[in-house]
């Protein structure tokens, strides 16, 4: 057994696509459960008709995810956009300048730590396999035939985001007046703990932190609409 066991590292062409789901969905499920609960809690504590805490509730809920999911598109287009313009430069280059963009990848892979003759060999290699995919891997950091998707990450962000959302929804709905507020919140903070343990453990990142993050944010976020729906609530009455 070698002291460093690696297996368990991502080291394939999706670890990049992963990501880009892993944190679309992340954000979309927290954006979800406190947008959401932020509001039902904030007319809760200015309203006791349920009729209209839960109309309010599925009003952010249905706003909130399609909001999520355009958002995520035009990010994520944009950012597609910008791996493709940097390709087609690429492609031009390679055209244009073979032997220039040869000496260029070989200093790159130099500058990496590569002796000359081995910086020199591998670049012929990868060039002579597929120069476009070397180039754009080693100086733009994009895989050509991995591209990010802004369908998916828009999709995995409405999904995401109305699953989130639910769990506050029917929290309010159907607990007793008396303790629908306290009972709402300890689930949000129930479920943002979970959502951020989910994250840390996918992104191989410190779980308190991911979660003391999470319910910090989502408590902070409760406590403001609480106030000012208590506020407009006395105004209003």
């Amino acid at each position: 057994m070698t002291e460093h066991d690696d297996r368990d590292e991502p080291h394939d062409d999706s670890v990049g696509a992963r990501l880009n789901w892993l944190r679309a969905g992340v954000l979309g499920a927290n954006d979800g459960i406190v947008s959401t609960a932020g509001v039902v809690v904030g007319f809760a504590s200015a309203s006791n008709d349920r009729a209209a805490i839960i109309l309010a509730g599925v009003a952010a809920l249905a706003a909130g995810a399609m909001s999520m999911a355009a958002g995520e598109y035009v990010s994520v287009s944009t950012q597609r956009d910008s791996e493709r313009a940097l390709i087609k430069l690429e492609k031009q280059e390679l055209r244009d300048d073979p032997d220039g963009e040869l000496e260029e990848l070989t200093q790159l892979y130099e500058a990496k730590g590569m002796s000359r003759g081995l910086a020199v060999e591998v670049a012929r290699e990868l060039t002579a396999h597929d120069a476009l995919a070397a180039h754009a891997e080693a100086e733009l950091g994009i895989d050509p035939g991995n591209l990010t998707n802004p369908w998916h990450a828009a999709g995995a962000s409405m999904v995401a985001f109305v699953v989130g959302a639910i769990l506050p929804l029917l929290t309010i709905s159907f607990s007793p007046e008396s303790v629908r507020i306290h009972v709402t919140v300890v689930s949000v903070a129930a479920a943002l703990a979970l959502t951020g343990w989910v994250s840390a453990r996918m992104g191989k990142s410190p779980v308190p932190r991911a979660i003391a993050r999470n319910v910090a944010g989502g408590l902070a976020a409760m406590a403001v609409t609480y106030a000012i729906g208590a506020l407009v609530g006395v105004s209003l009455g």
